[in-house]
Parts: C-alpha cells; structure tokens; sequence
C-alpha cells in the first residue's frame, strides 16, 4: 500500500518520518529464486530492517522487488538479495534506483500475488 504523507495530519514529526525514507529501489533477482521461500525470507528482512515495499514472483522465474528506506538499510538488503535463503542461488540483482513521488511512501512491506 502507497501512503500519501498528505494523508496523515500536517504534523512536523510524522512529516518528518515520511521524509526519512530516502532511497527507493527496484529490484530484479535472477536465478533459482522461486520454490525456496525467497519471497517470505525477502519480506522477514525487510521488515526487520524498517523497510517498505514489497515483493511478488515474475513468470518468467525471476523475483520483484521494491526496497524503500534509509541508505543503510536499503543496501544492506540489496545484499542480501545477492545470497537470498538457504536453497536460493542468486545469479544476478538487477538494481533500479527510482525517485519517490514527492509526498508519497510505502506503508509497509507485502508479497504481491
């Protein structure tokens, strides 16, 4: 879900937490990267890091994703995403940097069907 910080009252903190999330990127992960709990590990480290998105299987094998949130902890998920679970095997993470709509944020972090 796609929050608007117009939406929330014109608070200077919650204003302020809107404009924290200073890095949003999309992702690609080729590999074998379905049938092995990518998209539930995705979203458990994502969630564990404090970042929005989300993540959903492609047809053609590949795994989506959209990572929102600091610099830090937007790498660091990038990285993982290059190792991915237990049973994955990563053969490439193609990174998309994308700009935020001005005013809006992901709410929270979802697998998309």
């Amino acid at each position: 879900m796609v929050k608007s910080c117009r939406d929330s009252n014109d608070n200077q903190s919650e204003q302020g937490s809107c404009e924290s999330a200073t890095r949003r990127v999309h992702v690609f992960i080729t590999g074998r990267v379905q049938g092995v709990f990518f998209r539930a590990e995705t979203k458990k480290q994502a969630l564990e890091s404090g970042l929005a998105g989300w993540v959903k299987n492609l047809d053609d094998n590949r795994v989506e994703a959209i990572f929102e949130g600091s610099e830090n902890d937007v790498e660091k998920m990038i990285d993982w995403c290059k190792k991915g679970p237990r049973f994955a095997h990563v053969r490439e993470v193609k990174i998309v940097e994308e700009s935020r709509p001005v005013g809006t944020r992901f709410e929270d972090f979802e697998i998309r069907y």
